[in-house]
């Protein structure tokens, strides 16, 4: 990944195409060393492409990989709905909601003191 942010931060200076050596000079002023390999690596994957459509490139393929967040319960649940027998299904697809009564405890807000005292 530092390889990857130095190369990025060469292209918003305003250098179109980073050399290995100005990628190992951004991460020498921070303290970093990466491997040649790796530098080699990236630069024959990038070399004459335009950043910004590798960017859009690669959004376009993080958009169709599930991020979570319980999508699968919403497609697991709407499945049966749609089929044969729906009905039966859909009082067990809903959870029950546990109610929590959380009691507020007694908090000194102000420290014992006021500001403006």
């Amino acid at each position: 990944m530092k390889v990857i942010a130095a190369y990025l931060l060469a292209v918003l200076g305003g250098n179109t195409s980073p050399s290995s050596r100005d990628i190992k000079n951004i991460l020498a002023s921070v303290g970093a060393e990466a491997e040649d390999e790796r530098i080699e690596l990236l630069l024959s994957e990038v070399g004459g492409k335009d950043i910004t459509e590798l960017i859009a490139a690669g959004r376009e393929k993080l958009a169709s990989v599930p991020a979570g967040g319980g999508g699968g319960i919403a497609v697991l649940a709407a499945a049966p709905a749609s089929g044969a027998g729906g009905a039966a299904a859909a009082p067990a697809a809903e959870p029950k909601k546990e109610e929590k009564v959380e009691e507020k405890e007694e908090s000194d807000d102000d420290m014992g003191f006021s500001l403006f005292d």
